[in-house]
């Protein structure tokens, strides 16, 4: 959530990198603006009436102490009113502060100055690629006939226990799922994070805390009894470990990973792009998650990309990182890399993970704040990244590493599949 002080004081920016972004109701940034106003002067109002209030019991005190009771009388018939005038001014800026907040709540974060301007993926900017992509022969398979080759993943079984996006993974694709979780966390520990094991399922407050409500609510799986929500990721409840709290400055950055199912309702359309791991309604993934100092989160969010490049060099598999564009960034980031490999077999791009910087917009809505140098509290910058989401990974791996012989394992997960071919 952005800030009321940071809109007021840069009002014709916000409104420029909202545009980028193609916010479509910029007159929320004036809408905000007078309302701070008038919650300023019914605060201003209110704090008068309590001050004149609290002076005139203090006088009718000395007044009764000296002896003058009609004077004293006179003055508490004028406290009745400031009563009434400090009742009624007190329900107002309760209902400025609520439609402030309501209008607030609508606003996305605002784009970092190196997000290029644009509405769809296909303006998103090329930033590197890497690797070299495999030339696989003719009868080359994508990873669906291949999982059924194998017998790796059984996707018909998944729909009937429960439906669409809800793959059955099965003896060596079991296993290779396994092993890749494992080499995600323990890559994660070696660059510092730290592991945590979390529920699946949160509130309606971390929710909100890390911005998916309300904007993604319909993307999202509903406990309705419970009034609960099925995680989409895993950024969301280790965040929320910190909702409502103040770090102190020596404990940043703070730097935490975990493995969770992925819970998603908007799996897409229909059609070959979506077909076999390529979307799914519950998947595995593995997430980093970064509290830092609001003057380090662009260094943080470039070593972020570089960690999970560094997965995809060691799993040999060809990849290329895009900066979003203003229109393709989702509501709370305000910068995003995605890598995206190369499915040689389907002969395209898959996005493989998100790294994003929220800047403070998830800190303020967390109330999460750190204590600086001068002793006091300000607004931590929040940043995420997939480091890795399995489904996409597990299908450029099928397929570019598909031979006559088999599907070759990539060397650094040999020691956690304990099989080096799957045939």
């Amino acid at each position: 959530m952005l800030q009321v002080s940071y809109i007021r004081d840069n009002r014709e920016q916000v409104l420029e990198r909202l545009a980028v972004k193609n916010f479509k109701q910029p007159e929320l940034v004036n809408e905000v603006i007078d309302l701070d106003d008038k919650r300023r002067s019914t605060q201003t109002s209110l704090d008068n009436t309590s001050a004149e209030a609290n002076a005139a019991a203090k006088q009718i005190g000395d007044l009764m102490r000296n002896g003058k009771k009609d004077e004293a009388e006179t003055l508490k018939a004028k406290t009745s009113a400031w009563k009434e005038e400090i009742k009624k001014l007190s329900e107002q800026l309760a209902l400025v502060e609520g439609e402030l907040y309501q209008k607030l709540v609508l606003m996305p974060n605002l784009p970092h100055s190196s997000v290029p301007k644009g509405s769809t993926p296909e303006e998103n900017e090329i930033v590197l690629e890497n690797g070299v992509k495999p030339n696989l022969p003719e009868n080359a398979l994508p990873h669906w006939e291949l999982a059924t080759k194998y017998n790796l993943i059984d996707f018909e079984l998944g729909v009937k226990i429960t439906g669409a996006g809800f793959p059955v993974y099965k003896g060596k694709g079991a296993k290779l799922q396994r092993a890749l979780i494992a080499f995600f966390l323990d890559e994660a520990e070696k660059s510092g994070y730290n592991e945590v094991m979390l529920p699946l399922m949160v509130n309606e407050a971390s929710g909100f805390g890390t911005g998916q409500l309300p904007d993604k609510e319909g993307q999202m799986y509903h406990v309705g009894v419970d009034n609960l929500y099925l995680i989409p990721t895993a950024e969301v409840p280790i965040t929320n470990l910190y909702r409502d709290v103040i770090l102190k400055g020596d404990e940043l950055p703070v730097k935490n990973t975990g493995y969770t199912p992925c819970f998603r309702r908007e799996a897409g359309s229909y059609g070959a792009h979506v077909r076999g791991l390529n979307r799914l309604h519950q998947f595995d993934k593995v997430e980093l998650v970064q509290i830092v100092h609001p003057d380090n989160s662009y260094d943080v969010i470039e070593q972020m990309s570089l960690h999970v490049q560094g997965l995809l060099q060691k799993l040999g598999l060809p990849y290329r990182v895009l900066r979003l564009c203003g229109g393709d960034m989702s509501f709370t980031a305000s910068l995003t890399y995605d890598m995206e490999t190369w499915s040689a077999a389907q002969q395209r791009w898959l996005e493989v993970s998100s790294v994003s910087n929220f800047e403070s917009f998830q800190s303020n809505r967390l109330k999460l704040r750190f204590r600086n140098a001068e002793g006091k509290t300000q607004l931590a910058h929040t940043l995420n990244g997939s480091a890795l989401a399995l489904p996409r990974i597990v299908a450029t791996l099928l397929e570019n590493n598909q031979t006559e012989k088999g599907i070759k394992i990539p060397e650094v997960l040999v020691p956690y599949t304990k099989f080096e071919w799957i045939d």
